[in-house]
């Protein structure tokens, strides 16, 4: 049976040109795409599909919001996380939540060929693609919840804003900040948004 793919990406050129690599090269036909988390959900809600091709960080949210979800209600959709986010920072949220396949977007054109067939063929990732977490990076160590706070600390939003968006009280979103501050050794908003650019934590 051909999978059916969902490719949720927000950026338009790389959704069209992955779409179109799978159609030509692979010769998979049933692709649909989203550009945002709230048209992720919409899409997966249309239609049964087998495979998910997924960014870290889309234009309305952290995808680590809705993964949960995801696993819950559809716990047979494999999915692959196509990004620019170090896996060495989401890769134990990842696993958390049964991911296994990790394709970073800076890696050569043979090597997104190889998981692409993998994934799609329902194969295990060979070796040389582990989702691992190195002890070094000061963002390595945060769990699902602290990476999803993370995201919106980045981009300068107040704690009533995040609380509101997450639909969490303002006192766990402030614990959540200073367990952040306090694993990334970061004085401040400025040092964390420094070690965030430093490690190629995108925002």
């Amino acid at each position: 049976m051909q999978p059916s793919i969902l490719i949720a990406d927000d950026h338009s050129m790389i959704r069209k040109g992955l779409k179109l690599y799978l159609q030509l090269n692979l010769g998979y036909q049933d692709i649909q795409e989203a550009a945002t988390c709230n048209e992720l959900m919409k899409e997966l809600v249309k239609k049964k599909y087998t495979h998910l091709v997924l960014d870290i960080i889309l234009s309305d949210g952290n995808t680590l919001e809705v993964i949960p979800n995801i696993r819950r209600v559809y716990p047979d959709l494999n999915i692959m996380v196509f990004s620019m986010q170090p896996s060495e920072v989401y890769g134990e949220a990842l696993k958390q939540y049964g991911i296994k396949y990790y394709l970073s977007k800076s890696v050569g054109e043979e090597e997104i060929i190889q998981l692409l067939r993998q994934f799609l063929q329902n194969e295990d990732p060979t070796s040389r693609h582990p989702i691992i977490a190195f002890q070094d990076n000061p963002f390595s160590t945060l769990a699902p919840r602290e990476l999803e706070i993370l995201h919106y600390v980045l981009k300068g939003i107040g704690t009533k804003d995040i609380a509101e968006t997450l639909n969490l009280k303002m006192n766990t979103i402030s614990t959540i900040k200073n367990r952040i501050f306090e694993k990334t050794n970061a004085g401040n908003i400025k040092e964390l948004m420094e070690l965030a650019t430093l490690y190629n934590v995108n925002y």
